[in-house]
């Protein structure tokens, strides 16, 4: 019978476990999210709760995200699966992850174009930032998220 791998460790993924506040901008606008990572399928994925703060203002957007992040070991990458309000067709794609220092560097080959999400840990003060870019059809790479998590109390 086939065995699931061992747990799998990894000292930089480790510390996005916990809640976190999520406050910067999204498309231009304002975001204020709570986040909770913690650790399932046998320590296989991190996964990510993201959604809209209760205290966000009513004129926020309202968001809900769930995220996997997993490793492959035979490729050497990150993996990312993305589950969110969007729906199935941004899920069908994944992003997949290169590790440089202190921060994993994501790319997404949505059938619009690419889409790039870095987090980056920042162990002074034990915070992330998760910045993301997409790509138009003229080519152009803009903006699309800049946010900071800090640690809240469990």
């Amino acid at each position: 019978p086939r065995r699931p791998p061992p747990k799998w460790p990894d000292d930089l993924v480790n510390h996005i476990t916990g809640t976190w506040k999520l406050e910067g901008k999204i498309m231009g606008h304002d975001a204020h999210h709570e986040v909770r990572a913690e650790w399932v399928l046998n320590h296989q994925f991190l996964n990510i709760q993201e959604r809209t703060a209760a205290a966000a203002p009513d004129s926020e957007h309202r968001y809900e995200a769930s995220w996997f992040l997993g490793y492959d070991a035979v490729s050497e990458r990150y993996v990312l699966h993305l589950l969110d309000v969007f729906g199935g067709r941004f899920s069908e794609t994944l992003g997949y992850g290169t590790r440089d220092g202190d921060s994993i560097r994501f790319v997404f080959e949505y059938p619009d174009g690419p889409f790039h999400t870095t987090y980056r840990w920042s162990p002074q003060n034990d915070t992330w930032q998760w910045v993301m870019q997409q790509k138009d059809k003229q080519g152009k790479w803009s903006k699309f998220a800049d946010v900071k998590l800090t640690r809240t109390p469990q």
